[in-house]
Formats: C-alpha cells, structure tokens, sequence
C-alpha cells in the first residue's frame, strides 16, 4: 500500500528546517543539501517544494508571508485598544525575537535578490504592498477608524494617507537598523521607538490610548 503523505505536515517540517539553518548558517549558507540533513530527509525528497537556493529561498520567503499574515490576523479580531493593536500589529514587521529576526533576514534577502532574480519580482510588489496596508490598519486604529479593508484601499483623506506613508518609511528603516545593527536595539527599546513614532504622527497622548 502506497505512503500517504500529509503535503502540510511536510511543508511546515520543512519550513522549520528552512528556519533552523538560516538561524544557523545565515541566509547565503543556506544551501538545500544542509536543509534536507536538518529536516532528516533526501536532497531529492525536496524536490517537490524546491530543489535550488533560489527555489529555497522563495519558499522560505512565502513562508514568512503566510506566518505574519497569520499573525496580524489574530490581532485584528483581538477585542483591543486601538494604539495598543496598531502597536502589535507593527512588532510583527521587527525583529522582536528569534523567529521574527529569521523572518526578516529571509524578507530582506528576497528584497535584495528580486533586483537580479525575476522570479522574486512578484514578491517584491506584494510585500510592498502588504506592508503599506498593515500601516494603514496601525493608522486606522490609533485614530479609532474603520478599518480598511482591501489591500489597495488607501484613505479618502490626504492626511492619514500621508501618516500611513511615513509610517511605511520608519518601519522600513528601523526594520533595516535593527537587522543589521542587532547589538545596539534591545526589543524594550524598539516597543518604544515604535510606540513614540506612532503618538508623533498619530497626535496620540502618552498613557492616554484610544479605545478601538
């Protein structure tokens, strides 16, 4: 009788390894014979999920997508004040912990390579995208707004779109900083950068969050 084969189970073992050698070895030294001996299977059993570096590295990179989509999910059907989800919802674009600090070293790599790689370039506009609209949700919920709720849908006023925009740009630039400065950020200290920029562009009160 033929194996059965859970393909999900399978991927998320993979996706496991995946984060365990990038963790390790760093994302150049990622190589899919080091994947396939951390997951306990053949180079050749992987080859229905990729069987290249770049083929590894797109998959390692889909895997974060679906990973902090999963996540800013849960915070959007939390019962939470609005500066505290926007908040949350923002920490999931930082490298906050280990498995955040692994996705977001997988994400810049893919961002880098889809400038040479073609194959990445659908990646590099989605990601732009869904970070766009992850800041118009952080915006919305400071502002006790309705959330908005397609991706593309920007804001009827001129004013929050430009609050999401420079929202946008600090996330990309404190997400650049602490990737590549690690030593100098303590996650206490990015909460809290996180938390000024947000009463900054917001007009948000210290201790005095808004309801949502």
């Amino acid at each position: 009788m033929p194996k059965i084969v859970d393909h999900g189970q399978r991927r998320d073992e993979l996706v496991r390894a995946v984060w365990e050698v990038i963790s390790r070895e760093g994302v150049e030294g990622a190589t899919v014979r080091k994947v396939a001996e951390a997951a306990g299977v053949s180079v050749g059993g992987l080859r229905h999920y990729f069987d290249t570096q770049r083929g590894l590295l797109s998959f390692a990179a889909q895997a974060v997508g679906r990973s902090v989509a999963k996540r800013i999910a849960g915070h959007l059907h939390a019962d939470l004040p609005g500066v505290e989800r926007a908040q949350l919802l923002l920490e999931e674009l930082l490298p906050l912990d280990e498995n955040r600090r692994v996705e977001v070293d997988v994400w810049l790599a893919c961002l880098v390579r889809s400038h040479v790689d073609e194959s990445l370039a659908e990646l590099r506009s989605t990601s732009w995208a869904g970070e766009r609209y992850i800041c118009r949700l952080a915006i919305a919920s400071c502002h006790d707004m309705p959330l908005p709720e397609l991706m593309d849908q920007e804001f009827a006023d001129a004013d929050l779109e430009r609050q999401a925009m420079r929202l946008h740009l600090f996330v990309d630039g404190l997400t650049l900083q602490t990737a590549t400065y690690p030593q100098r950020f303590t996650p206490q200290g990015i909460r809290a950068t996180v938390r000024d920029e947000l009463r900054l562009l917001t007009g948000t009160p210290p201790g005095s969050p808004r309801s949502g």
